[in-house]
């Protein structure tokens, strides 16, 4: 079923922290706007992406609030799954469903083993997984939003090379009277 499902938890900062091995740096998968991102296993053996706001962050609470509120719920196969979030100990954290082939970006550009080598029918695939993730976020889904930061590293891979749209904390609701074209400049420069 594609649609919005609430089941969105609350994560202890000492389950977050048990999880991604006190967030070691061979943990560590990379580094956005938001902060560092690490891999982690659950008591019960799920993989899970944490996403830890830096103190340096140019984005903030504001972006925070915006990502838990835009995608908390959403479950479509073409969508990173957010499992929840911990608000502790001066600490931000964002839960996600782990992907095995990392971002999009990494695929394409990465160096030496992180580069893949995609044929044709495997690029058109991912093309059409992110233009089904968009047109869900804009036409189908309860909240209908506007991502405003789509880019080869806010595409992530599952382990069959599934795309999944990610990092939603540009998103913006669409709102009935207005149109999608904006002037504004949103998401990366």
């Amino acid at each position: 079923m594609v649609g919005l499902d609430l089941q969105t938890g609350v994560f202890t900062y000492r389950q977050i922290k048990a999880a991604t091995d006190n967030f070691a740096d061979p943990n560590k998968l990379g580094e956005g706007g938001f902060g560092p991102v690490y891999k982690g296993t659950l008591i019960d053996g799920t993989l899970i992406a944490v996403k830890k706001l830096s103190s340096k962050s140019s984005q903030g609470n504001r972006e925070f609030v915006n990502e838990i509120g835009m995608i908390a719920g959403i479950q479509h196969p073409n969508i990173v799954r957010l499992y929840g979030c911990c608000v502790e100990r001066n600490q931000l954290l964002l839960v996600y469903e782990y992907m095995e082939n990392n971002s999009l970006a990494h695929a394409l550009f990465g160096i030496d083993k992180a580069k893949m080598e995609l044929d044709f029918p495997t690029r058109q695939r991912i093309c059409v997984g992110i233009a089904k993730g968009l047109t869900f976020l804009h036409e189908e889904s309860v909240l209908r939003m506007i991502h405003r930061d789509i880019k080869a590293t806010n595409v992530l891979l599952d382990s069959d090379l599934t795309p999944k749209i990610s990092d939603f904390g540009f998103a913006k609701l669409d709102e009935d009277e207005y149109t999608h074209i904006t002037t504004r400049v949103a998401g990366t420069m």
